[in-house]
C-alpha cells in the first residue's frame, strides 16, 4: 500500500472513511478495534465537523493540527481550551477563547 497523501483529519471523517472502507472489505482487528472507537467517541458528524472547521478557521487562523483537535475534543471550558493551543507559538486572547468556545457550544 502507497500513501497518497496525509493531512490531519477529524475523528468524523476518519469514521466516514472507515465505515465506507468496512462495507468493501473486511476489517482487521486492529481496524474493527479504530472503528469502535470511533463511534463511540465520535462527537460531530462529518458534515458538521467540515461547517465546524471552516467556523472555526475564521476565527482565528491556526494549525490544522490544533483545529483538528478542537473539533475532536470540542472543549467545553477555557483550560481546556488553552491546554489544546499549548503548542501552538502565540496565546490565546480572552476574546478569541469565547468566540471558540461559544462556537462549540453551538455544534454541541
Amino acid at each position: 500500500m502507497k500513501v497518497k497523501e496525509s493531512y490531519p483529519a477529524t475523528m468524523a471523517e476518519a469514521k466516514d472513511v472507515m465505515a465506507k472502507y468496512s462495507k468493501q472489505k473486511e476489517l482487521g482487528y486492529e481496524q474493527n478495534i479504530a472503528l469502535e472507537h470511533l463511534n463511540k467517541f465520535t462527537k460531530l458528524k462529518s458534515a458538521d465537523a467540515k461547517k465546524f472547521m471552516e467556523e472555526l478557521n475564521s476565527i482565528l487562523r491556526m494549525s490544522p493540527e490544533t483545529a483538528v483537535q478542537i473539533a475532536n475534543i470540542m472543549p467545553d471550558s477555557a483550560d481546556e481550551l488553552r491546554i489544546i493551543f499549548a503548542r501552538e507559538s502565540f496565546s490565546l486572547k480572552e476574546e478569541e477563547v469565547s468566540k471558540i468556545l461559544e462556537l462549540v457550544k453551538k455544534y454541541s
